[in-house]
């Protein structure tokens, strides 16, 4: 199924943000931002889909559902409250090698939560041509994500209220960036 089944892409998007963090962490200092910006708008527009389209429906589908996904909503938070930091200090700060260890065991873990007690429930608990429509919605809310964290818009509401808007900011704000000869 691939790219169709939600968990499969999920899970496949979790490897990828491994292997970013693998290529900041090994990137000479000066490609690093580089590297790093990939990463950030990675996390900014996964995030997002799985609070939008993901996380609602798990609520409803899975057991305990409120209690897990508020679990993986906190994780979240805690990690993009870090990860706007960095954002913002710039890879070439003198504590950023740092902070990234912090951030990649946080995100490593919330993965590492979600496979295990969300999309494995999520699995159990929904047809083949759920999980299809629901892949079908996380690419979608990708396609209209903003690039950068934003704490404090973990619910689809806000996502859906703030997210054109936050999106938008941000892609100009990538723009201007990189035209300025900055990263993107």
């Amino acid at each position: 199924m691939g790219e169709t089944d939600v968990i499969e892409l999920l899970v496949a998007q979790h490897a990828m943000i491994r292997d970013l963090f693998d290529e900041v962490e090994q990137a000479p200092a000066g490609q690093r931002g580089e590297a790093f910006t990939r990463l950030v708008r990675l996390l900014a527009v996964h995030e997002t889909a799985e609070e939008e389209i993901v996380h609602p429906y798990a609520r409803r589908k899975i057991d305990g559902g409120d209690g897990v996904v508020d679990d993986r909503l906190a994780e979240e938070n805690e990690a993009k409250q870090l990860l706007v930091e960095m954002d913002e200090m710039g890879a070439d700060a003198p504590d950023f090698m740092g902070k990234l260890l912090m951030l990649r065991a946080a995100v490593e873990a919330h993965a590492r939560s979600e496979e295990r007690y969300e999309f494995t429930q999520l699995r159990g608990h929904t047809s083949v041509a759920e999980r299809r429509s629901l892949a079908a919605g996380v690419k979608a809310a990708e396609a209209m994500a903003p690039t950068h964290p934003h704490p404090g818009t973990e619910s689809a509401a806000k996502n859906v209220l703030a997210g054109t808007p936050l999106a938008m900011m941000d892609r100009v704000r990538d723009v201007i960036r990189q035209v300025m000869g900055g990263n993107p």
